[in-house]
């Protein structure tokens, strides 16, 4: 069968350094740091007490009194920013057939504060006290289901769950679904609150967090060899993706064309990437493959550079096997050197600066990088922006159980 050709007509963000599509942008090509320590609880009992955060954020703007209640932050997360989407594509339901139009968002880990705040009504007051809400509140799916009911999508709605690949898993499903015809348009992407005394809790735990307490705005340092742990953060990214012809039909804007997507299992470990990067590298050869491309033809990879010890020098490697000799040739920065990182909701946010990075001729930069690691030897676009064209950008996510997904956007061409 023919595969149809796919493109972004809208983006809608939250993020640790910009609520809001422009300001996300424009914090990322100015290397703004969101990072700072933790408000939402006390953090000060932790080895970590910095995370990158929502600032701004108040549900009552954006929702009523009782929604605010019953949907938890991660749900809203998601509405929040396919509201944007919608404005930013200018997509009305009212003009399409709802019953071509799907939904792909998940989360990596859903409302873990919920059950915080269950469990601990539980064990103050029994279980007549536990809301009515919570299960809706916590279970991943119901992002997808509040973004259907939100902009009326009757579609397929649904969710992929790959830990810190989410995003990008869902981006990819949708790719597809309206590539081989099942849907001509769709919500996709990923959402993220697990800034909390479990999430944050459980990551201390596995030694996998940053201590750089006294400096928060330089802990989030990807690539660099004085790294010492990603930085948690929380927000929200979704897109609407149209086939061709039918964003043409409504008169779209395009942002730029999805064109491949590559997805491979390292089938080693339930934390650690497998030492040669060969899963992740092949993620990134499928990618360019199933675009129809060449290795030579990527300009920009969006690592997923998380700033711990092994992701970072493994995903280099992983470049480096892929690429070849061009690999040195290629812009690759970490935008969660800003942002944190947001688990499930990272790859949709990192391929949102993708598709940016294309549509401006901008880079965003990997700040806090000042000590060059011999195990990460590539040009990762230190600490400044780079103006300079970008037709084909790639976004890398790997996630805990050995997920690795890479999609392929380019510059959209008649």
């Amino acid at each position: 069968m023919e595969k149809r050709r796919v493109v972004v007509t809208g983006i809608g963000v939250l993020s640790p350094v910009g609520n809001g599509l422009d300001d996300f942008w424009k914090a990322l090509v100015a290397g703004k740091s969101g990072v700072a320590p933790i408000t939402k609880f006390d953090a000060s009992t932790f080895d970590t007490k910095i995370a990158a955060e929502l600032k701004g954020y108040e549900a009552d703007k954006h929702f009523n009194s009782k929604d605010a209640r019953k949907i938890s932050p991660f749900i809203q997360y998601a509405v929040v920013a396919a509201r944007e989407a919608v404005i930013n594509a200018r997509f009305k339901m009212a003009e399409v057939d709802p019953h071509r139009v799907g939904v792909v968002v998940g989360s990596g880990i859903g409302c873990i504060r919920s059950a915080e705040e269950e469990y601990q009504k539980f064990l103050d007051k029994g279980p007549g006290r536990i809301s009515p809400f919570f299960i809706p509140k916590m279970i991943i799916n119901e992002a997808a289901g509040q973004v259907s009911i939100e902009t009326g999508a009757k579609g397929p709605a649904t969710c992929s769950v790959t830990a810190c690949a989410t995003g990008t898993t869902c981006i990819g499903d949708a790719f597809r679904m309206i590539q081989y015809g099942e849907i001509d348009a769709a919500f996709a992407g990923g959402t993220e609150a697990a800034i909390s005394i479990l999430g944050v809790g459980g990551f201390c735990a596995l030694k996998a967090l940053s201590t750089r307490n006294d400096a928060p705005e330089k802990a989030s340092r990807p690539f660099d060899k004085d790294r010492d742990g990603f930085i948690m953060g929380e927000g929200a990214c979704v897109v609407v993706l149209e086939e061709l012809g039918y964003a043409r039909k409504r008169g779209a804007t395009i942002i730029a064309e999805v064109a491949g997507f590559g997805q491979t299992s390292d089938a080693f470990h339930s934390t650690a990437p497998e030492d040669s990067g060969d899963g992740a590298a092949r993620a990134m050869t499928d990618a360019v493959k199933y675009a129809g491309l060449k290795l030579e033809d990527v300009d920009y990879i969006n690592a997923h550079g998380t700033s711990t010890y092994l992701n970072d020098k493994i995903e280099s490697l992983a470049i480096n096997k892929a690429f070849g000799a061009h690999a040195k040739k290629i812009a690759v920065s970490s935008t969660k050197s800003m942002t944190g990182h947001l688990l499930g909701a990272a790859g949709a946010v990192e391929f949102a600066a993708c598709a940016l990075a294309i549509r401006d001729g901008v880079i965003p930069p990997t700040i806090n990088y000042t000590t060059p690691d011999p195990d990460c030897t590539l040009d990762y676009v230190p600490n400044e922006a780079r103006r300079v064209k970008v037709d084909v950008a790639i976004s890398n996510s790997l996630g805990f159980g050995g997920h690795n997904a890479t999609i392929l956007v380019k510059r959209f061409q008649d």
